[in-house]
This record gives structure tokens, sequence and C-alpha cells, in this order.
């Protein structure tokens, strides 16, 4: 096609699958080079694709839902040329018509993935609803009538494809709707599910004192803020789980059938949270060569550009190790923390919060008010046995609780 250029899904996506969400331009709309296009959700991060190069987006060939595979052709755009004038195309874009049956713009036009699963399906997709932008029907509409219009389902396609449009029943007295799954959702859901299935999983829970590093941040905090770095309670985490791992070097570590992988580099994931679509655990890499500010510095990189959808792909692979840092969020305790396979162990960190303890005080029993928290290790029982985790929580906690200042 002279004076097109076709708008690809990257061959490397910051994710294992991507779908496209949200086309941020319209048919006809000048573009510069560079232009945010289209937003793909990978089951790790949302990336814009930018527009290749000055011109007119000339058609979209993904709608929102569609499966993108790397390099699939999401779109194409027509060349301006010096004088702002798009370059005409020796071959037109393709334009699909609507089916007899179906009305109103959103029917004007079917994605390749949704025109490939009605001649698959033998679903027509005028008979559907669809969920899409301005009620498009996606792939994911047709998948899911597909289910529906299995051989079981008894009645003519065109009804079981027609009743895959209507929620199930609930009782008379409730009221119900159906929220779908991003694909971050449907990525974490099969992934916690893989992880239970694959690992015998044991959680063993200590208390610990934050008093030392309490003080510590507090004498610190201001000198690092001014420099822009925010000293986070996590940091400490990660420092005292590196000292940990030094004692015990095996829950850094992956079971294989044939041995037991000992990694020497310690990278850490750290859950954050990103509200109702989910987590990621971005790696702080070679973390036993970063001191407690290197460290304090890099997750506030990490947790400001995955908040941002800013993240790379390579940032969420190659981790040994995971803080789940549950306690934010209200949690005294979460038993357990499933495992992000295939590592071999989960730390969890549970709410702080003052609560009367004893302490001997020369050689006498006090009663003393002291911020503590629980926190619990799940292990892969086939990699750790629990003296292993209970030696490991013990130095963790140690390392805590007598923080230098």
């Amino acid at each position: 096609m002279t004076g097109i250029i076709e708008i690809t899904a990257p061959i490397e996506q910051e994710g294992t699958k991507a779908v496209v969400r949200n086309w941020l331009k319209q048919i006809g709309d000048h573009v510069r080079e560079g232009d945010a296009l289209v937003e793909l959700e990978t089951d790790k991060v949302t990336q814009e694709i930018p527009a290749p190069c000055d011109g007119i987006l000339s058609e979209i060939a993904m709608e929102d839902g569609d499966d993108a595979t790397p390099g699939a052709i999401l779109g194409r755009m027509s060349i301006e040329n010096a004088n702002g004038v798009a370059a005409q195309a020796t071959e037109a874009p393709l334009q699909i018509q609507p089916a007899s049956s179906a009305t109103g713009p959103a029917a004007a036009y079917y994605s390749p993935a949704v025109r490939k699963a009605a001649e698959e399906y033998g679903i027509d997709p005028a008979s559907l609803k669809g969920s899409g932008r301005d009620g498009r029907v996606t792939r994911a509409d047709m998948d899911h009538a597909r289910e529906i219009a299995k051989p079981h389902a008894s009645g003519p396609v065109s009804q079981r494809a027609e009743a895959a449009q209507t929620p199930p029943a609930v009782a008379a007295d409730g009221n119900s709707r159906i929220v779908p799954h991003s694909a971050m959702r449907l990525s974490i859901a099969r992934h916690m599910a893989h992880s239970l299935a694959t690992a015998p999983q044991v959680t063993a829970i200590f208390e610990a004192d934050f008093t030392a590093i309490m003080r510590h941040r507090e004498s610190h905090k201001d000198r690092l803020k001014a420099e822009g770095v925010n000293l986070s309670y996590t940091a400490y985490f990660v420092a005292a789980s590196v000292a940990a791992m030094k004692l015990v070097p095996e829950v850094n570590s992956q079971w294989h059938d044939d041995g037991l992988e000992i990694f020497e580099d310690i990278n850490i994931g750290v859950g954050i949270a990103l509200g109702d679509k989910g987590l990621v655990a971005p790696i702080i890499r070679q973390a036993q060569d970063l001191q407690l500010e290197a460290i304090a510095a890099r997750l506030q990189d990490l947790t400001n550009r995955a908040r941002s959808n800013a993240l790379k792909g390579k940032e969420l692979k190659g981790g040994t190790f995971t803080i789940s840092n549950h306690g934010v969020s209200g949690s005294l305790v979460a038993s357990p923390i499933i495992i992000n396979q295939p590592q071999s162990a989960i730390l969890g960190i549970g709410k702080l919060e003052k609560r009367v303890v004893v302490r001997e005080v020369d050689g006498v029993d006090t009663i003393q008010i002291r911020p503590m928290a629980y926190v619990s290790m799940t292990i892969d029982h086939r990699s750790l046995d629990g003296h292993q985790t209970n030696a490991w929580l013990t130095e963790f906690v140690r390392i805590l609780q007598s923080w230098p200042q």
C-alpha cells in the first residue's frame, strides 16, 4: 500500500497477552509522530501505542476487547506530504459492510478478530449486543456467545448466541451486574490457581516490634525527603530480607524436579496495588548490592511508574522472592499469601498497630505499648521445611528489632 503505514502491536509485549482497550484517536484525525493512538492492556501494564509518523488515522483494524498478538496490525495511517495532504493509497482501506439485521453506527464495522470468530463459530455478530466502545461487538463477545452455543446447549445457534448476551438469572429479592474481567485480573486469577495447584504451601507467622526502624526512619526521613526520596517502611523490609537470605539462602530459590536452584542475586518483587485493576510486583534487582537509601529510591521510582502504567515488561520478570505489604490496606494477617511461582517463598507484612506487650527490663517483667505487626512467610514445602522458614523469619525479625540508630 503506497502512502499507507501500518500501526502494529509491539513484537516484545510487556506481558504475556495484550488486549485492545481504548482508541485515543478516531478515523480521520490528523496526528503527529509519537502521538498516543491506542491503549493495549496486558496482564501486567497498560501501554500506549504511538503514531509511527505524521499523518491521518485512516483505519482501525482492531477494536476494544480484541486480542493483539505481537506484530498484529492494529490500524493504518495515511502519510501526509509536505503540504499536509494525506497521500492516496493504491489500495483502499478495508471496510466491512454491516449485516442486514444490524443497525446503528456500531454495526458498521467488525474487526478482523470478530470476522474470523464469526466464520469459525457460525455466529452472526449482528445478532449480539456489543460490549465494546459505542456498542461494538468484540472478540470477547463472540467467545462468550460461543460458550453458550456449544453442542451441549439446545436450540438453534442464533438463539443460543442471543442467550449468551443474557445475564444468568438471580434471586427475585436481589440484583446483580456483570463486570467484565480485565486482562490483568484474568492473569492474576490463572497465576494464583496455578500456584496453588503446583506447590504444597505452608505459612509461618511471627510478630515484629517496629520501634527501632520507626526511630531510625524518624531521624532520617526529612533529610532523604529533601533529596526527593521517600523512606518507606517497605525499604526496611527489603533490606532485612536481604540480611535473612545470607543466613538461609535456600529461601531465594526455585524448585526443579532434579534439584533446588539457589540464586546468587536477590531480586525482590514488591507488591503494588493498582486499585480495582489488581496488582503488580516490580523487581528490585540485585538488592544484595543496595544500601537502604538506594532501596528506598528504587522503590519510589517503581511505585510511581506502576501507578502511572509506565513499567516496562522486564521490570516485572525475573524475581526470586516477593514481599506483600498487605497491612497497608488494614489486614493483620493474610494466610496463605500465595507464592509468586516459580519462587519458593513470599513474605507478608501485616498492619502496624500499637499493642500491649511484656518486656523484661533489668530482670523484671514490664508491660509496654509497642508498635507491632505480624509477619508471615508462605513457602513451597517442596523447597523448604519448617526449620528453614522459622530460621529465616527469626533473623528477619531480629534485624528489624535491632536496627542501628
